[in-house]
């Protein structure tokens, strides 16, 4: 039996209280014996995306890249091997201001490449990560999940889906400023839920 492999992405910005990094940490513990490669967003900030790269990734050619340009494309090309690599992806996501935080939203923009991750064919755009696992482990102050005021779920759920990562499931632990005993319990039994 082949041992499963997982990328597990922390994005909170808190280390001591966060319960983003909590529920990963429950999450990954489900997964006795498994190789995890952990990608912690907030003690390795990654860079926003610039003119430099968007212009590489349209296709300019090799010999006319700049040093920063290589090192965009290098760290872009290793998130992905780290993201081809695994059979499940394990995400922290604590909502800030309604939205995913901008850490994650880095991550997102240096994965999600086309002709990489994803391509543009006659019958339109299709994923080219296909048959992993994914589950966010969502955490909100006040922000209820999946509901008109959640706005990082569903872009998530959307770009991961695009990039052919369909099967997604959510832990939420949504509502911590009004109810954090029994918001906590009910996302522990989320997780216990979870199949392994």
């Amino acid at each position: 039996m082949t041992t499963q492999k997982i990328l597990r992405i922390d994005t909170s910005a808190r280390r001591a209280g966060s319960v983003s990094r909590e529920l990963t940490d429950t999450i990954v513990a489900r997964f006795p014996g498994a190789e995890v490669v952990t990608r912690d967003l907030a003690d390795s900030p990654l860079p926003h995306i610039n003119e430099g790269f968007v212009t590489v990734t349209k296709g300019a050619g090799d010999d006319s890249l700049s040093d920063a340009q290589r090192e965009m494309i290098a760290l872009s090309d290793t998130l992905i091997d780290e993201l081809k690599a695994a059979d499940t992806i394990v995400i922290g996501l604590p909502v800030y201001n309604f939205g995913v935080p901008s850490a994650l939203k880095a991550w997102v923009d240096l994965v999600a490449r086309a002709g990489v991750t994803f391509r543009y064919s006659e019958a339109g755009p299709e994923g080219l990560l296909t048959g992993k696992r994914v589950i966010i482990a969502m955490a909100s102050g006040g922000t209820e999940a999946n509901s008109p005021i959640d706005f990082a779920t569903p872009y998530l759920r959307h770009v991961l889906g695009f990039m052919g990562m369909t099967d997604v499931q959510l832990v939420h632990a949504d509502r911590l400023a009004l109810d954090p005993e029994g918001t906590l319990k009910s996302a522990q039994s989320q997780v216990a839920e979870l199949a392994a």
